[in-house]
């Protein structure tokens, strides 16, 4: 058994040896928290953050409690809270090293300390952050952008990091709406209290793009709205391939009740219309999805079901 755990993370560090510092001792889990694909010539490494307790209202505060209910005892989940796997991404393509959001980070007063583990869980594969050229933000919640605000990271980026974001988003959160969310006491502060900090960073290091912006050969981030006003996906393409990874557009239940709304969306009415778009279209192109709160390593395909959809999982490729 040891013998294939190692095997399998030699195999992951690997998989990314141009963008990393290999050959040094790596922490070892007991828990699976990066995986490794390919997507034609770019190189994939999805990335566990850690997971974030939520109450279970959270995922469809529009839906009638005793529906919302029946929908958890089904997927034999609890019926007050569970725990929101946390994603993030690094894609290697055309010499750029790119990460895709950046995980929670630490805030000691919404008491999380199971998640904030992408600086560690990027070391353990073998990844230097000084290795990083890009960074890509779907949208800036903390669990997004907060890895990059964690004591000491901003020291070991290379000072010509480039953090790419929509024009839209960066507004927003000049002065932002909490009017149509639905979230736990003290996130609404927190979210403020962690956006302003960031552009007050790294402001100096935004580029931000207005619909879409081709990060490197194959990898386009585009701006979808919805979730919050800048809120962004990032496509892959190459050899034939393609992979989405969707951020936030997409959550669990977000398959079979496409129209719940989310807690934390901005403007849920628009987010449900993004999230039905995009699934309809990753389900007719065949596309593989990864999205920031699906289990991890979130890896899966899009089937239709009726007025539904439903999410088919990849197989690990060992």
């Amino acid at each position: 058994m040891n013998q294939v755990i190692r095997n399998t993370q030699q195999e992951t560090n690997m998989n990314l040896h141009n963008a990393s510092q290999l050959g040094r001792p790596a922490p070892e889990e007991l828990v699976p928290s990066r995986y490794a694909l390919k997507v034609g010539e770019i190189d994939v490494l999805v990335v566990s953050d850690g997971v974030l307790p939520l109450p279970t209202k959270m995922l469809a505060h529009n839906a009638a409690p005793s529906v919302r209910a029946g929908w958890l005892k089904d997927m034999f989940l609890p019926p007050d809270a569970f725990d929101w796997a946390l994603n993030a991404v690094v894609v290697r393509s055309g010499g750029k090293t790119i990460l895709i959001d950046a995980g929670l980070g630490s805030d000691p007063d919404l008491h999380l300390p199971r998640a904030g583990q992408l600086t560690k869980r990027l070391e353990a594969a073998g990844i230097d952050l000084a290795s990083v050229t890009d960074v890509v933000l779907t949208h800036m919640h903390m669990d997004h952008v907060g890895g990059l605000l964690a004591d000491g990271v901003k020291d070991r980026l290379r000072p010509d990091l480039r953090v790419h974001l929509a024009a839209a988003e960066a507004e927003f959160w000049v002065s932002p709406d909490f009017s149509r969310v639905s979230m736990p006491p003290g996130f609404p502060d927190a979210l403020r209290r962690t956006a302003k900090r960031f552009l007050d960073e790294y402001g100096s290091q935004l580029r931000p793009f207005e619909s879409e912006y081709e990060v490197a050969p194959g990898v386009l981030v585009q701006r979808t709205g919805g979730h919050t006003p800048g809120h962004s996906v990032v496509r892959l393409a190459s050899g034939g391939e393609r992979l989405t990874f969707a951020g936030d557009a997409v959550f669990e239940v977000g398959f079979e009740h496409p129209d719940w709304y989310n807690g934390f969306e901005h403007d849920p009415v628009e987010a449900a219309r993004v999230r039905v778009d995009l699934l309809r279209e990753l389900a007719a192109n065949r596309e593989a999805l990864v999205a920031t709160h699906l289990s991890f390593p979130s890896v899966c395909h899009v089937a239709v079901a009726g007025d539904a959809f439903r999410c088919v999982p990849a197989f690990w490729d060992y």
